[in-house]
């Protein structure tokens, strides 16, 4: 798990560094290697790639390439530890979202976790440093509709995971994991065909190690949930926010005041603690908590 929030880092700072690009042509090129990887690892297995539940399917697919569109522009224009610790909103949208999709209560205590850190992404929108944007130039305001998009973006990833709950036991999760890149990748070649810019030297470099990253992340992460207890694997999640603050700040300059940490903080222990709450719940009652793996 330690090599796939690792990797997860790491194509992060890859999609921050090629920010000079329009997002959805990273989209393009990360989709291409996921695809041909997906499609390989089906071949292997003896899959067949489309399955049958197409609508969800589908819904999965779309919902999941938009979210990846929100967060890629997030990474790109805002400081990298304020694009990731919005991004960890998805768990909350994704359990409140659940209570239509699948059928599955909130409870009390989850609604004060769910507050805490929505109120941490109040704290972090009124300090500027924090939604500061790459370019200083663009109008006044700009950094918190980037921030916006974010919580778009977690907003659209919930609707992706309880797409994957209701496939749950219908479609091999490999077979999930292809549609994403099969979805993505149209929609990128559209908005590439409408504004391409045609990436220079080490650029190539970088896209190919943002797909392999990708990869990488997902292979370790899927190991990880099947060879260990997720009560300790899924904690190790939260180390992403320790390595975006320490890339940002050693490759990126990124530096933030104690009210943007202390929202950051509120967001993580709002989080952690719904997802300590529901795994401690779920093996009172004798069953596994599920274990949502960022499939973005």
């Amino acid at each position: 798990m330690l090599l796939s929030t690792l990797s997860i880092a790491g194509m992060n700072a890859c999609v921050k560094h090629l920010h000079h690009l329009p997002a959805l042509e990273v989209i393009l090129f990360r989709s291409l290697f996921s695809i041909a990887a997906s499609f390989a690892a089906l071949r292997r297995l003896g899959v067949a790639p489309f399955g049958n539940n197409y609508l969800l399917l589908i819904s999965r697919g779309s919902t999941g390439a938009l979210a990846l569109m929100c967060y890629f522009l997030t990474l790109q224009h805002l400081p990298l530890a304020t694009a990731v610790t919005v991004q960890y909103l998805a768990p909350i949208f994704t359990a409140v979202l659940g209570i239509w999709m699948v059928g599955e209560a909130v409870r009390p205590w989850q609604w004060v976790f769910f507050a805490l850190s929505f109120g941490g992404v109040v704290l972090v929108q009124q300090s500027g440093p924090a939604v500061a944007v790459v370019d200083p130039t663009g109008p006044v305001g700009t950094g918190r509709v980037f921030l916006a998009i974010g919580v778009l973006g977690a907003l659209l990833s919930g609707l992706g995971y309880n797409a994957i709950r209701q496939l749950r036991g219908r479609e091999h999760p490999m077979v999930i994991v292809f549609y994403l890149p099969l979805i993505s990748l149209p929609l990128a070649t559209v908005g590439c065909l409408l504004h391409w810019q045609t990436p220079q030297g080490a650029d190539w470099l970088w896209l190919l190690a943002c797909g392999a990253l990708t990869q990488a992340a997902q292979v370790a992460m899927t190991r990880a949930y099947q060879l260990e207890r997720l009560s300790r694997v899924a904690p190790l999640n939260y180390l992403g926010m320790l390595y975006a603050l320490g890339l940002g700040y050693l490759f990126f300059a990124e530096s933030f005041g104690p009210a943007t940490c202390v929202g950051m903080a509120l967001v993580l222990l709002g989080v952690g603690l719904n997802a300590w709450y529901t795994s401690r719940r779920d093996t009172s009652r004798g069953k596994g908590a599920p274990a949502t793996a960022k499939l973005m």
